[in-house]
């Protein structure tokens, strides 16, 4: 990480997204106290890392990327285990066990082992691990990776539901429509922070609407456009963009100024897609310098992250 700042309000859904390589998964382990802060400081609500691990582990719920259910076991005896974990014995846990299989609907699927349930449903099984000591501050990484459009559907109802019982949700996402469901966002570049807003307030930073130019020559017809025009077109993947007010004016300009020039020319709203342009002059999905990887979790140095 480099010089990340950033505050996080209570009973809300934030997203940290980027690409791979962008920092989200260094980030994920530092929060979620699976690596040391070596540089900075993190408060996570009112407790101080790297100094109150313990404290933050106590009020924190974390579902990880990678599956941490026993699929031998069934469903009741992952939730049992987990349980124990975190010191809920008798009572206390079959109640806590019974309103997480209701809440997540999975009360006819509690004695089914978990190596028999669909992708969609295991993730509900690491929900309700995670929610089962009821958390203030539940942290997700990638929540959505492999599920199918339904199980991404039932995912997010659940946790608008809880947002609204006033738990805290944060998770990392490389998908950019799953970041516009948050209620704010930050978008993760080469461990960087490069905007952080509400995803409406974030789209609202570009400039008009985005126009898109294919061509043969896209760096000689960039220059062009921009002395004309008196415009800043910018050339992403070979093919030239701008942000302007009214952009279907621009297509008949465009064309009219260039005859035979212009291959296909488009223009759309803005997305978040295009803020991330706007903010690293590449597109979301570009490859990445592999120096810049989240495996490099050797030079962290996140700074003053309160949630």
């Amino acid at each position: 990480m480099d010089g990340v700042s950033f505050q996080i309000a209570a009973a809300g859904i934030f997203a940290f997204v980027g690409p791979n390589g962008g920092g989200k998964t260094t980030l994920f382990r530092l929060l979620s106290t699976l690596i040391p802060i070596q540089q900075g400081d993190v408060s996570i609500l009112g407790c101080r890392l790297p100094h109150e691990v313990q404290q933050v582990r106590r009020q924190i719920g974390v579902v990880f990327q990678a599956a941490s259910i026993d699929k031998k076991l069934t469903v009741e005896e992952n939730l049992k285990h987990q349980g124990h974990l975190y010191g809920l014995r008798g009572v206390v846990l079959r109640e806590r066990i019974d309103a997480m299989l209701a809440g997540l609907s999975l009360g006819d699927r509690r004695r089914e082992r978990c190596e028999r349930l669909s992708g969609g449903l295991r993730r509900r099984v690491e929900l309700a691990k995670g929610m089962l000591h009821r958390p203030r501050l539940l942290l997700l990484d990638e929540p959505s990776n492999a599920l199918d459009p339904a199980a991404r559907g039932d995912l997010w109802r659940y946790l608008e539901a809880i947002r609204s019982q006033g738990v805290t949700v944060v998770m990392t996402t490389h998908l950019l429509e799953e970041a516009d469901k948050a209620d704010q966002m930050a978008i993760l570049h080469q461990g960087r922070i490069v905007a952080l807003d509400t995803p409406q307030a974030l789209r609202g930073t570009i400039g008009g609407d985005a126009v898109t130019i294919d061509c043969d020559q896209p760096e000689p017809l960039a220059a062009e456009i921009a002395a004309r025009f008196d415009t800043r077109p910018l050339v992403v993947d070979g093919q030239i963009r701008l942000e302007e007010p009214g952009g279907h004016k621009w297509v008949t300009k465009l064309v009219e100024a260039f005859p035979g020039r212009i291959d296909s020319i488009t223009f759309a709203r803005p997305t978040l897609e295009d803020v991330f342009i706007a903010k690293t002059g590449h597109r979301f999905h570009a490859d990445v310098d592999p120096t810049d990887s989240e495996q490099a979790v050797g030079a962290s140095t996140a700074e003053a992250a309160h949630v």
